[in-house]
């Protein structure tokens, strides 16, 4: 009796996959039918006229446009142009790591679960999440400081495996940094919001050092996977 009050009905297993594709629905419908670069430029010029106030609205666009995996650039330069290199990158960083957080949450708590059930069937699957769960924080860094790997993509994908939340935001946080400074410098260039939308600003020696920077990265967490995944399906 007491068994009975107690327990209560498993919830639909379905119901968290619904409302993923659903939401992926949404954000493919908002990308494709509304003008979104339009919205955007209107923001920002809004944004010019409320002082400080500007730097909350900017970093929470930046959270929205995260989560919906509308392309960071589109707010990151005009940061640069806005606020300056400085106010512009903490800005960037803020809004950037924020978002980054959300998205995954979202992935642990709505598909973590199917993830699992997949794990009980495939022996090696579980000991790659595993070992990524261990080595999160550099294969995390490198994954950021690498501008192969997509950004938003990257923050649902992580909240899939076991690294660690705290890991996550810390390693995000720092791999972002030297990106974020690179592409708010170049928005500080333009002389208009117009120029930052054409993308018609150059960066010159710090651009190109910045690309090398990401293709070494790029290696590196190509061969520091698979080091870390070999690894573990010997063990």
């Amino acid at each position: 009796m007491n068994q009975a009050i107690h327990s209560s009905p498993r919830p639909n297993k379905w119901v968290r996959p619904a409302l993923l594709a659903c939401l992926a629905l949404a954000i493919v419908a908002i990308l494709a039918f509304l003008p979104v670069k339009g919205y955007i430029s209107a923001m920002l010029e809004w944004t010019r006229g409320i002082g400080y106030w500007g730097y909350l609205v900017l970093a929470g666009a930046y959270v929205v446009a995260t989560v919906l995996f509308i392309p960071g650039l589109l707010l990151t330069l005009p940061a640069g142009f806005l606020f300056g290199v400085v106010a512009g990158s903490l800005t960037v960083s803020v809004g950037s790591t924020v978002g980054a957080s959300a998205a995954f949450l979202v992935g642990r708590y709505f598909a973590r679960d199917f993830i699992e059930r997949k794990i009980e069937r495939n022996p090696k699957f579980a000991a790659i999440d595993e070992a990524v769960g261990r080595q999160g924080f550099k294969i995390v860094l490198l994954t950021r400081l690498s501008p192969v790997f997509p950004f938003n993509m990257l923050n649902y994908a992580f909240g899939l495996t076991r690294v660690r939340f705290s890991i996550y935001v810390l390693a995000s946080w720092l791999g972002m940094i030297p990106g974020t400074v690179l592409y708010v410098y170049l928005g500080s260039t333009a002389k208009d919001l117009a120029q930052v939308f054409t993308g018609s600003v150059e960066g010159g020696m710090s651009q190109q050092v910045f690309k090398i920077i990401g293709l070494l990265a790029t290696v590196a967490v190509t061969i520091y996977i698979t080091h870390v995944a070999r690894a573990a399906l010997r063990n």
